[in-house]
């Protein structure tokens, strides 16, 4: 279902800027005080599998009735339902390398930050923390790299390798993910044949004045390198990349805005969408410097992610550890499909007996601490299938193809199959005796659902066979 946009005063060009602030403006402007019905037409638009326009967006936006902000959270929650099923997607984050060249207010890794220590994992301890990860259950990393010129294509592709490499016990990385500065298109075709998956570029700001003020030397400083970032992606034929924008810089309102007019952007020129949208919130850095006046309260947190689920029916969303576990615990329920576990931010952090948070070696503070396997029960004990699925990523299930709403029974035939089949295989090689009759009554539950057919058929037979010691299979 091809999207039509609006008419935008900046035409869509492959690698040009087209954020109009003046424009974004005055779509919030002139949907103030939005009449009841409208905004619960616009709900079931959404509901009914239809992409939001932006002026759709800014009616969801500036609807303040609590009762219509419940209404927006309810119609979320039915489209996750609907659209992802029960499951929610892990991964965790994998510190490659803080060395970085820019100054950015936020961020406890940037240049003037003496006291930070430098670190680069190449090697043995490259290696030893991808074990250790895979020690926890882990399939899916995103390795995070400093913005500096030793991190070039090169250096993150022959990184990419290494963690494939990897294979501990019943351990295997098949999924790396990559956050990680902008390159040219040359630079991200030399990455695409490392076998990478996703690329995440945060634009943090939208509000050019903001990401001016922020960003205080080195090449993030490049509004415009930045924007155009994921183009480049799309021109050297990644066509999987995630945006994001770090709420609590400028007005959250304003930022929903500019990552519809992202996603809009990405489906007028390429015909496709983002495959992940991110909303860290500022949390407490190394020397954080920052107008903290824009901070984002738990309400309209809440709210503004609701508002994206809606919006953008297709994409999957992801909430960090930057969020601590109630608030993870809520909103998974409305729109988020992917979270990270057994998080650690710390350089080497994976390996170290201490885990207690250091500022002056991390990024930024996280809230969320909880092991793997404590996330994996809880998730559980909430009715959610944990999955590490990485199945159409390797069938070519990705791009264009990967916009499950499109997709008549795409959970049925595919993604709750294989999210029971990698729970499966957490619980007989890495859960608790606990977790594990846990996760076999909830896979129980969800195939006494399943109609009978040839899927649930086959579903029993692999399930079966992982049992008995087979690893990675997928429908």
């Amino acid at each position: 279902m091809k999207f039509n946009p609006e008419k935008y005063r900046i035409p869509d060009e492959p690698m040009k800027p087209f954020i109009d602030e003046g424009e974004i403006y005055e779509f919030l402007e002139k949907t103030k005080n939005p009449d009841k019905q409208r905004v619960k037409d616009i709900i079931q638009k959404s509901l009914n599998k239809n992409r939001l326009t932006l002026e759709d967006t800014a009616y969801l936006i500036n609807a303040n009735d609590p009762e219509l902000i419940e209404e927006i959270k309810e119609g979320a929650r039915e489209l996750k339902r609907k659209i992802y099923g029960d499951r929610i997607v892990l991964f965790a984050p994998l510190y490659v390398g803080n060395l970085c060249t820019n100054n950015c207010a936020y961020c406890g890794y940037r240049v003037t930050n003496k006291a930070v220590k430098r670190l680069t994992l190449k090697g043995k301890e490259l290696i030893e923390q991808v074990e250790a990860l895979e020690d926890d259950g882990h399939k899916r990393l995103i390795l995070v790299f400093g913005e500096h010129p030793m991190y070039d294509a090169n250096f993150i592709a022959e990184t990419v390798r290494t963690v494939y490499k990897v294979k501990k016990g019943n351990g295997e990385i098949r999924r790396v993910n990559i956050n990680a500065a902008p390159l040219d298109i040359e630079g991200y075709k030399i990455v695409k044949e490392a076998g990478i998956g996703t690329y995440q570029i945060f634009q943090e700001t939208y509000h050019r004045p903001t990401y001016d003020k922020v960003h205080r030397g080195g090449k993030k400083k490049d509004y415009d390198w930045r924007l155009t970032a994921l183009d480049r992606a799309q021109e050297a034929l990644i066509d999987d990349v995630g945006i994001g924008a770090l709420f609590g810089l400028y007005d959250w309102r304003f930022e929903v805005m500019a990552l519809i007019r992202h996603v809009n952007h990405f489906e007028a020129v390429y015909n496709i969408g983002p495959h992940t949208i991110s909303f860290p919130r500022i949390q407490n850095a190394f020397n954080l410097d920052i107008d903290k006046s824009n901070l984002v309260s738990d309400k309209d947190f809440t709210k503004l992610v609701a508002i994206l689920r809606l919006a953008v029916p297709y994409t999957g969303m992801i909430l960090t550890a930057r969020e601590p576990a109630h608030i993870r615990d809520e909103i998974m329920g409305f729109g988020v499909s992917q979270i990270d576990g057994g998080t650690n931010i710390q350089m080497k952090g994976y390996t170290k007996k201490d885990k207690e948070q250091r500022l002056d070696e991390e990024q930024f503070e996280i809230n969320d601490t909880r092991s793997l396997g404590e996330i994996m029960e809880d998730l559980i004990d909430h009715g959610f299938i944990p999955s590490f699925c990485t199945a159409c990523y390797r069938l070519g299930r990705t791009g264009e193809h990967f916009m499950e709403f499109s997709v008549p029974g795409f959970i049925k035939r595919f993604c709750t199959p294989n999210a029971i089949l990698t729970l499966a295989e957490y619980l007989e090689d890495y859960a608790t005796p606990e977790t594990k009759a846990k996760g076999y009554k909830l896979i129980d539950k969800n195939l006494n659902q399943m109609e009978n057919d040839k899927t649930k058929e086959e579903l029993i037979k692999k399930l079966g066979q992982i049992k008995q010691g087979y690893r990675d299979l997928y429908f």
